[in-house]
């Protein structure tokens, strides 16, 4: 079922409206990693503008060269972690879309639904981006701890962040809040394995630049069969 879903999404990538907000999706996801990137890249000049001094050396001015190449590896490496609530907002930015392109090709007999309230989805996506930053800057004291299991806790925690945000925002268009966490709870182990599937492939660069706006057609999917 899960699998299913997933290259029932991937089947529709030459549908234009698809490919259109895939692309709205990728340029943002692009922006904000630019953005962070470059405010790292600041925060390191600037720490080392002067250059560094070193004892019994002096002041020495290329470190700040190498910290700031350093940096680039540094945001390539966090990008693993920052994609997690990257693909949080992007996907609340543009399911209604997907999901309206996704039930025009295989749900044509739903009747149509209005958009959802702009306000209502922001508010939602900021409450589930704190909840999502809180619970991984806790893990990462799992991962000193325990760094054999860091893997299995990463994907596993945010395969069940991941799963819980999709399925309730796919689920919540239809049939409202209520029913889709009632929804969510009786299917929770399908929906947690679908966040996983989600979130293994954003650990890896370049490829999880697709992953926001086809995990939220994957689970517009999963939510249709499930329902």
């Amino acid at each position: 079922m899960i699998f299913a879903s997933f290259f029932k999404a991937v089947s529709q990538l030459p549908d234009p409206r698809f490919r259109r907000v895939m692309l709205l999706g990728i340029g943002l996801t692009v922006a904000l990693l630019v953005g962070t990137y470059a405010a790292l890249l600041w925060v390191v000049q600037t720490a080392t503008a002067d250059g560094v001094s070193i004892p019994w050396i002096g002041n020495v001015g290329w470190i700040g060269d190498l910290l700031s190449w350093g940096s680039l590896g540094a945001m390539i490496l966090l990008s693993v972690f920052l994609m997690v609530p990257v693909a949080s907002a992007i996907t609340s930015l543009f399911l209604d879309d997907v999901a309206q392109a996704v039930e025009d090709v295989h749900y044509p007999h739903l009747p149509q639904i209005p958009r959802s309230n702009f306000w209502e989805g922001l508010k939602d996506t900021v409450n589930f981006l704190g909840i999502l930053i809180a619970a991984n800057v806790a893990a990462f004291i799992l991962y000193a701890l325990l760094p054999f299991l860091a893997l299995p806790i990463f994907f596993g925690l945010n395969g069940y962040l991941l799963g819980r945000e999709y399925f309730q925002i796919a689920a919540m268009r239809r049939i409202g809040r209520e029913n889709a966490k009632e929804l969510r709870r009786k299917h929770s182990g399908k929906i947690w394995l679908a966040g996983c599937l989600m979130a293994l492939p954003l650990s890896i660069p370049l490829v999880n630049l697709v992953i926001p706006i086809l995990g939220a057609a994957t689970f517009t999917h999963l939510f249709h069969r499930l329902s």
